[in-house]
């Protein structure tokens, strides 16, 4: 739904078919957004509403048996409209995307359609779907899950791992004397040597979820009231409502390939992670804006083909971080050897008293957008070139590849621009410390893509743009629709057609 709105804000249609009869209506399942995806979803008209909607946070705190070890907030590079990460339950994010696509009358949306067939030739791609026959379009996109058809179809792999333990979610109703924070618990004594997750939801409704043994019988632990004892734990006494609960096991995937001819594969269907660090929702939603834009130009004309396969070099970046990340994570939460549960216990042991031993304890570093700063869409900064070599995940300066910062603007005549994000998602955005006029002149001459240019000693006068992008006066940054920062400090109309150049593949 997502990318079928992102492709519709750029003047494109495209068709939904969705194998189930409905919308599943109940379950937090993928709860946990982060402040970037908001931004992604602003765009399609849902962001606000969720954060109105659900819970925010700006802190976690990690405990070992009754010992809390360390707290985590999150710094913001910049104004963002935001909070760092909000809990809504997936079912409240599919409510307000399915309720923007209803609207939408570049989209069409087919429930019980599951896709049979697909074919492709040089033209464009047959699908069948429910009882349809074979319709044709310029590209398919599987964005259907971790078992998804469209990858079976087009016959790619998926390899990865699985692992034996099992893990129980609850969304419960009830009082819990906590904040509104995330709080993750090592080896309580109420689940020895395993997890319990806790993560606050809005009308009372806390997300609890359990590592709970390979061979875990829910419906065992209902009838003997281990289920009920399980959550007393935590609960009290108090009454208590199950809203939704459900049991998975964690898997660690990614697909041969992201690009088969004109299919693509987005979010699960391409990579599958485990859920510590809310990598899975988010990476599918910024999965569908990276495509999203990509498509629309060659669409439109603005672009070339080659610009599509940029699409599995960017994103299998991503997910391969993803998977780094959370493969780290759960080998400390489920060490696959007794070796590995013995360090995890010293670890848990020493970092009660030792502030070092804590900076070994993993419990999911929280997902934050991938940075493009290898991407062959990138121009390297003339400015710092050496801080393209660090890793994802440590906090860096604003370079090219990352995603732009945000701050409080006013452009004349727009009275729905108030930040500078809400300049981004349709063609090619210029941020100049001065006139931009020579600037725009320079994409024109090498791209029909749309482009807007923004002086910024007007629109926000404060200068916290112009700081945080490095930019003298008379330099040029060059955003993509995505807004990820493509080049930066262009001071010449050569210099920005060169970085047009690169950023649509040529």
């Amino acid at each position: 739904m997502t990318m079928g709105l992102l492709l519709a804000g750029q003047g494109i249609a495209s068709t939904i078919y969705e194998a189930k009869p409905e919308r599943d209506p109940i379950g937090s399942k993928a709860l946990c957004m982060q402040r970037d995806v908001l931004d992604i979803l602003e765009r399609v008209g849902c962001g606000r509403r969720l954060v109105a909607e659900g819970v925010t946070w700006q802190m976690g705190r990690t405990y070992y048996r009754d010992s809390e070890l360390f707290q985590i907030t999150f710094h913001d590079a910049g104004l963002s409209a935001f909070p760092p990460f909000v809990n809504v339950g997936q079912d409240r994010t599919e409510f307000h995307l399915e309720r923007a696509v209803n609207a939408e009358p570049l989209i069409e949306m087919h429930y019980a359609s599951p896709v049979t067939h697909v074919s492709e030739d040089a033209a464009g791609v047959a699908v069948t779907a429910g009882s349809e026959s074979p319709r044709r379009f310029d590209y398919l996109v599987g964005a259907d899950g971790a078992g998804s058809t469209i990858r079976k179809l087009l016959g790619v792999d998926f390899p990865g791992r699985s692992f034996n333990d099992q893990f129980l979610i609850c969304d419960i109703r009830a009082q819990l004397p906590f904040e509104n924070e995330r709080r993750f618990f090592f080896d309580p004594e109420w689940n020895p040597d395993r997890q319990v997750l806790i993560h606050p939801q809005a009308d009372s409704v806390w997300r609890i979820d359990w590592q709970v043994p390979p061979d875990y019988d829910l419906e065992g632990d209902q009838a003997d009231g281990g289920l009920d004892a399980r959550i007393r734990q935590i609960v009290g006494e108090q009454d208590y409502e199950i809203v939704w609960m459900s049991v998975y096991r964690f898997h660690e995937r990614i697909a041969g390939a992201f690009r088969a001819g004109r299919s693509f594969l987005a979010g699960d269907a391409a990579h599958i992670v485990s859920p510590f660090g809310a990598r899975g929702l988010n990476s599918g939603v910024q999965d569908a804006d990276n495509l999203a834009w990509k498509m629309a130009f060659v669409l439109n004309g603005w672009a070339d083909d080659p610009l599509l396969d940029s699409y599995e070099i960017e994103r299998r970046a991503a997910a391969e971080e993803n998977l780094r990340v959370a493969g780290a994570t759960m080998e400390f939460l489920v060490p696959q050897s007794e070796a590995g549960w013995e360090r995890r216990r010293r670890t848990l042991e020493e970092a009660v008293g030792n502030p070092r031993a804590r900076e070994m304890v993993d419990s999911g570093r929280l997902a934050e957008p991938y940075w493009y700063t290898e991407s062959p869409l990138t121009t390297i900064s003339v400015h710092d070139p050496d801080v393209m070599n660090t890793p994802p995940g440590t906090p860096r300066p604003v370079v090219p590849g990352v995603l732009c910062p945000d701050a409080p603007c006013a452009v004349p005549g727009r009275e729905d621009v108030a930040r500078i994000r809400d300049l981004f998602g349709r063609g090619f955005t210029l941020l100049v410390g001065g006139d931009p006029d020579w600037a725009v002149a320079a994409v024109g001459e090498r791209s029909d893509a749309p482009v807007a240019g923004h002086d910024l000693t007007v629109i926000e006068p404060a200068g916290l743009m112009r700081d945080a992008l490095g930019l003298v006066t008379g330099e040029a940054a060059l955003i993509r629709p995505d807004g990820h920062i493509a080049a930066l400090g262009l001071a010449d109309p050569t210099a920005v057609a060169a970085a047009v150049s690169t950023v649509l593949a040529r």
